[in-house]
C-alpha cells in the first residue's frame, strides 16, 4: 500500500534525476490547452502535484493565476527556479491548504496515483471542495487499477510507490463527489494514462 510519506520522502531524494527525465507529450499538452480553453485569463487554476514546475504549471503560470502545490518540498524548490514568481504552496492532497470555493479550475498530472487507494475519494472529494461552482478538473489515472513499487526508481536505489484505481472506480468517484465527466482522452506513449475533464455541479 503507498504511503504518503514514503512518496514524500521518494521524492524529495530523487528530485533532480526525476526533473531531468520528467516530461509531458504533446498530446498531454494538446489536452491541457484544450481544457483550458474556454476559461479566461483571470482564471485560478490549483496544479496539484506540480513537482518541478514544468511543463504544466509553467504554462498554468503564463496564461492565468496558478497555485502550485506538491508534497516535495525539493520539488517545490525546483518550482521556485523554474517558474520564478509562481505561487507556490506545500500540502497533503487529503487535506488541501486553501479555502472552499477559490478556483476555477484544478489540474492534477500523475498526482493521484500516489495516493493511498482508500484516499482517492478523499482527494477528489478535496478538489471539489476547492472548486467555485462550474469548476472544471483535468486529472490522470491508469486504465486498470494496480499498486505496486519500484525498488530502484530511475537507477536511483529509491523506492517509489503507486496506487491506481482505474478508470472505472474514477469515474464513480468524480460523480460521487458531484463532478459531471465531459471528455476523456486515452493515451499511450511511452506509459498508458487516462485523461479525465469534468465539470463540478453549479
Amino acid at each position: 500500500m503507498t504511503r504518503r510519506n514514503d512518496v514524500r520522502q521518494a521524492y524529495d531524494e530523487v528530485a533532480e534525476t526525476y526533473a531531468s527525465v520528467r516530461s509531458e507529450s504533446g498530446q498531454d499538452m494538446d489536452i491541457l490547452a484544450a481544457f483550458l480553453d474556454p476559461l479566461s485569463s483571470s482564471a485560478t487554476i490549483l496544479d496539484a502535484g506540480c513537482g518541478q514546475g514544468v511543463p504544466v504549471f509553467r504554462h498554468l503560470d503564463e496564461v492565468a493565476t496558478a497555485v502550485g502545490l506538491d508534497l516535495s518540498r525539493k520539488q517545490l524548490r525546483l518550482a521556485t527556479a523554474n517558474v520564478p514568481g509562481g505561487r507556490l504552496v506545500q500540502g497533503d492532497l487529503t487535506q488541501l491548504p486553501v479555502a472552499d470555493g477559490v478556483f476555477d479550475a484544478v489540474t492534477a498530472y500523475h498526482t493521484l496515483i500516489h495516493v493511498p487507494l482508500d484516499a482517492h475519494q478523499t482527494v477528489i472529494t478535496e478538489f471539489a471542495r476547492t472548486l467555485r461552482p462550474g469548476g472544471r478538473l483535468l486529472l490522470t489515472e491508469s486504465p486498470a487499477e494496480w499498486t505496486g513499487a519500484n525498488p530502484d526508481w530511475l537507477d536511483t536505489g529509491v523506492e517509489m510507490q503507486w496506487s491506481m484505481a482505474g478508470a472505472d472506480t474514477t469515474r464513480d468517484q468524480l460523480r460521487n463527489a458531484g463532478f459531471t465527466i465531459f471528455d476523456e482522452w486515452e493515451v499511450n506513449n511511452d506509459e498508458h494514462w487516462m485523461f479525465f475533464a469534468a465539470e463540478l455541479a453549479d
